[in-house]
């Protein structure tokens, strides 16, 4: 049957099964979600060049989903998006991209918590590709890894003290999860900081299957398939 197919281009299985619990409500809709983990890829997506090694085999992975109705590229950094999107009439939805564009309906000023100083001119640079920079209030790194974030005690604390100086000191008034691995931490985030919360994965799945249902794409079904 087909499926949305989310890969996570880093080959953490931990992260993956976090991406798969919170798509899970999303189940609902009737359209099959499947989450795969990228062998090949790093630990963790923590710079530019990681990110771009990852584009190959992902897209080798995606041609080998013949089933798939549509695919989610879970790394926020959306390595491959556009490749992908050449590659397949599909549609692809990349989970930075989806995150700012879903924030911008739930707020005027956005702010990011990112993993690591080194996430933000990546994160920047496609901000400015947007046209969404007026709309930034800030992007504060927590100086976590991805395979920190897996300990609740260090990175919750973290990200909530993020959030509050994303809130009181830059003035957002709505926040993105920036990275896939931090899926589980929206609800509490949402309650400490009083702000709406957006986790990327779950907002490109929720336009992906969209797309899906209204036979939405980036070009005509059946041209360039993968």
């Amino acid at each position: 049957m087909s499926a949305l197919v989310i890969i996570n281009p880093n080959s953490s299985q931990v992260v993956t099964e976090g991406i798969d619990r919170a798509v899970d409500p999303l189940r609902s809709f009737g359209i099959p979600i499947r989450c795969l983990t990228l062998a090949e890829g790093p630990p963790g997506i923590e710079s530019q060049r990681q990110a771009d090694l990852t584009i190959a085999p992902m897209l080798a992975l995606a041609a080998a989903q013949k089933e798939a109705a549509g695919f989610v590229i879970a790394c926020f950094g959306d390595p491959g998006l556009h490749a992908l999107r050449d590659q397949t009439s599909k549609p692809v939805v990349g989970i930075q991209e989806a995150a700012v564009m879903t924030a911008l309906t739930l707020g005027q000023r956005f702010g990011v918590i990112a993993i690591l100083p080194t996430s933000i001119p990546r994160h920047l640079r496609a901000f400015g590709a947007m046209g969404v920079l007026d709309r930034l209030a800030g992007d504060r790194a927590l100086g976590l890894g991805v395979a920190d974030l897996a300990d609740d005690g260090k990175s919750l604390d973290a990200m909530i003290a993020t959030g509050r100086r994303l809130r009181d000191d830059d003035g957002a008034n709505v926040l993105i999860m920036g990275c896939a691995g931090m899926a589980r931490y929206r609800t509490a985030l949402e309650e400490a900081t009083g702000l709406p919360v957006v986790e990327p994965t779950q907002a490109a799945a929720s336009m992906a299957l969209g797309h899906i249902r209204l036979t939405l794409s980036h070009k005509p079904q059946g041209a360039g398939d993968a």
